[in-house]
């Protein structure tokens, strides 16, 4: 059995402090030492490089938004911060890292920008390369303006699709060196808020999950091109739910037989089984996340856990997870984290 280094994005406008760290120790199934990891502001979205030396988090600095870079110190987790890339405005709420960690991409919310950055050779960032404002509407009430959720590599990292909620876009850009260039636009249904994606490792479907009408589309994904189209939309709550709820994240199993979708509102992880020839989705069950308002979760490096951060409720709980059924089993509820939004882990499986 292992333990695992996770960390925690969080805001910081209560009692947080930054970037959190914590250790999933999977014999005895319990997380433990949670414990700041870096003084940051509101730091939501952390990534980790594939090489597991580098971590990114979104930054608010003063009146300023952007990304700060840090190396990860072996096997221990700590945080070194290397430099900071910040310009007027509020803070990214998505960050992304290639595979080769040339390249680091952040969706902000709040600015209608997605920006790249080259990094140097220690994972440190240059200035931003490439910035992109958004225009467009949509017809919900939060739909005023674009506002940009995520900005990811595809699975080949030939591009980069950023998502925008406030104008139901899902848009792919030619990612060359930290240029991006626009290359397709697919739109959701209007009023559908999309917000974040996951790919099938068969590099054939994406899923994405939609904040306002609370659905993860199935979606086919054109290498050759970067297109997507529909093959299917399917709810993540009760139908007779009615009740406010925000579609929060989305991941799949490695293996690509399980899709998992989080619940703002209905608190809960919807469970999918994926039809390996369609991509298409079959409901299997709701679980409680044992807290208020789950912005994020994470399956930990051995897949067989899946930890959800409650925002709300300032507390992560812990899954068992079956990798036969999918299933979620409870181990354990109320970890506290302050206004914790997103869980990224460095580690592999012993």
């Amino acid at each position: 059995m292992a333990k695992f280094v996770g960390y925690v994005g969080t805001y910081t406008k209560q009692d947080s402090k930054g970037v959190y760290q914590f250790t999933l120790d999977t014999d005895t199934k319990a997380l433990k030492d949670v414990k700041l990891a870096a003084e940051l502001g509101n730091p939501t979205y952390v990534t980790v490089s594939d090489d597991q030396k580098n971590l990114y988090a979104v930054t608010k600095e003063g009146e300023n938004g952007g990304v700060t870079a840090f190396s990860i110190q072996g096997e221990t987790g700590e945080l070194t911060k290397l430099n900071i890339q910040t310009a007027a405005g509020s803070p990214p709420c998505h960050v992304s890292v290639d595979h080769d960690k040339n390249t680091v991409v952040t969706a902000n919310y709040h600015t209608t920008n997605i920006v790249s950055y080259l990094t140097n050779e220690d994972g440190s960032l240059n200035p931003a390369t490439t910035v992109v404002e958004h225009e467009g509407t949509g017809p919900h009430e939060r739909q005023e303006k674009p506002h940009m959720h995520y900005a990811g590599f595809t699975p080949d990292e030939k591009y980069v699709i950023a998502i925008d909620l406030g104008s139901d876009r899902v848009i792919t850009y030619a990612a060359d060196q930290g240029d991006l260039t626009q290359v397709q636009v697919f739109n959701t249904a209007p009023g559908s808020g999309p917000r974040h994606i996951t790919f099938h490792p068969n590099q054939k479907y994406a899923y994405v999950m939609t904040e306002l009408s609370s659905e993860v589309l199935v979606l086919h994904y054109d290498e050759k091109d970067g297109s997507f189209t529909e093959q299917q939309a399917i709810k993540t709550i009760p139908e007779d739910f009615n009740e406010t709820n925000d579609g929060s994240a989305i991941h799949i199993s490695s293996d690509g037989q399980f899709v998992y979708a989080g619940n703002r509102g209905h608190n809960s992880i919807a469970v999918y089984k994926v039809d390996q020839d369609s991509g298409q989705l079959t409901f299997i069950e709701w679980t409680s996340t044992e807290g208020n308002w789950p912005r994020d979760f994470v399956l930990d490096p051995s897949e067989e856990f899946l930890i959800a951060t409650n925002q709300k409720s300032n507390t992560m709980t812990l899954f068992e997870r079956d990798k036969e059924t999918g299933k979620l089993s409870l181990v354990q509820s109320d970890v506290h984290v302050p206004e914790p939004v997103c869980v990224k882990f460095i580690g592999e499986n012993k």
